[in-house]
């Protein structure tokens, strides 16, 4: 990645709003950029406007004094019973909110038109975010100062760290980026530890993704065989569960179909505690979703399984070893995916399990571009 028009410093600011809003993956892929945001500005208070459902893993990051939620749900539900003054009061007081606090600058990571939107009724002097083609929405209209950046496709990571390098921050990301509260941590080892019975370090499952994006789901079968053929190898096996509908159905699916190999794991309330529980696992195995790049964050090597998403824009933190496994057919990548799922449906359980017996002697970060499976 490569900054064209980098300021020669960072520019003064004693009040920052980062905004980043929507999905827990998208959330998490900024918090490097955040912190290595806050090393540039280590006197300023850092604001984060983020929507409820990623607000929990933002709470109580060391990179942020302060969470402002946008209420997203209560606005979208307002809107579809017609209640035109309670969404136009729910967006007045955010709007309120957010110049009360006088902020000097505003990062829109998110550069859509909502987040551009938002930034400039901050009314903030200096209101960054990216050019195009990374702003969309015509989101960069909305911002006076633009970052461009080279190559036009890159990773998340490497992107929003972009957006940071334009502000002339020079610093790294923290080392630990999604920082662990030690309660959660110990709490996290104390439930596995009662699960299994035992210290051993378990390889997570995490087989959901969310309501609007089944398409990228793992099959059962698979899953079950790469569980049965690790647990006879003595390695233990958890299979983890988010709040999509039908998640806990599809773990419990693969928990009967592992005959043993495998175990659904604890209860998680937030994404803090999912957090924590990868933090105590020898591997995370998963499609390419949100939970995944937590698993990476906290220093879990990650097996992504890969399939309509993009390999470049989606990759995994690269501080991380971790491998992707994906099958290039004629249709993948896409953006909307397909019932058919065939770009996941080809991975063959025998790679994924070949690369979990890899990254378990922590071999270096690779793509793995797989070849059609055999039966599994």
């Amino acid at each position: 990645m490569r900054c064209m028009n980098p300021f020669p410093g960072p520019p003064p600011a004693s009040r920052i709003l980062v905004i980043r809003l929507g999905a827990v993956g998208d959330v998490v892929r900024t918090l490097p950029a955040v912190s290595a945001l806050r090393a540039g500005y280590p006197g300023a208070r850092i604001a984060w406007l983020v929507e409820p459902a990623s607000a929990g893993i933002v709470q109580g990051q060391p990179w942020v004094d302060e969470v402002i939620v946008f209420p997203r749900g209560e606005i979208r539900a307002r809107a579809k019973r017609g209640d035109v003054w309670g969404v136009v009061r729910l967006l007045g007081g955010v709007v309120r909110e957010l110049r009360a606090r006088r902020f000097e600058l505003v990062v829109d990571f998110h550069s859509i038109l909502k987040s551009g939107v938002l930034s400039y009724l901050t009314r903030a002097p200096l209101r960054v975010t990216y050019a195009r083609p990374f702003a969309r929405e015509f989101a960069h209209r909305f911002a006076n100062s633009h970052a461009r950046l080279e190559p036009a496709k890159l990773s998340r990571f490497d992107r929003n760290l972009g957006l940071v390098r334009y502000l002339g921050v020079a610093a790294p990301p923290a080392e630990a980026p999604l920082a662990l509260a030690p309660e959660r941590v110990a709490n996290a080892q104390a439930e596995l530890r009662k699960l299994l019975g035992s210290d051993a370090a378990p390889v997570a499952m995490h087989p959901g993704t969310s309501d609007a994006t089944s398409y990228k789901r793992y099959r059962v079968e698979h899953y079950a065989w790469v569980a049965r053929e690790l647990a006879a190898r003595g390695t233990p096996v958890i299979v983890t569960c988010g709040p999509a509908r039908d998640d806990r159905a599809f773990a419990d699916a693969i928990v009967d179909a592992a005959a043993g190999a495998a175990r659904i794991a604890p209860a998680t309330p937030s994404l803090a505690d999912l957090a924590a529980l990868f933090s105590h696992c020898r591997l995370y195995i998963g499609s390419d979703t949100g939970p995944m790049h937590v698993a990476s964050l906290v220093g879990t090597p990650v097996i992504q399984l890969m399939g309509p998403t993009d390999p470049v824009e989606n990759e995994p933190y690269r501080a991380t070893p971790s491998k992707t496994l994906r099958v290039q057919i004629a249709c993948n990548p896409c953006r909307r995916g397909c019932a058919a799922a065939t770009c996941m449906g080809v991975i063959s359980p025998q790679s994924v399990l070949e690369a979990a017996q890899g990254l378990l002697a922590k071999p270096p970060a690779e793509v793995i571009d797989c070849a059609a499976p055999n039966a599994g």
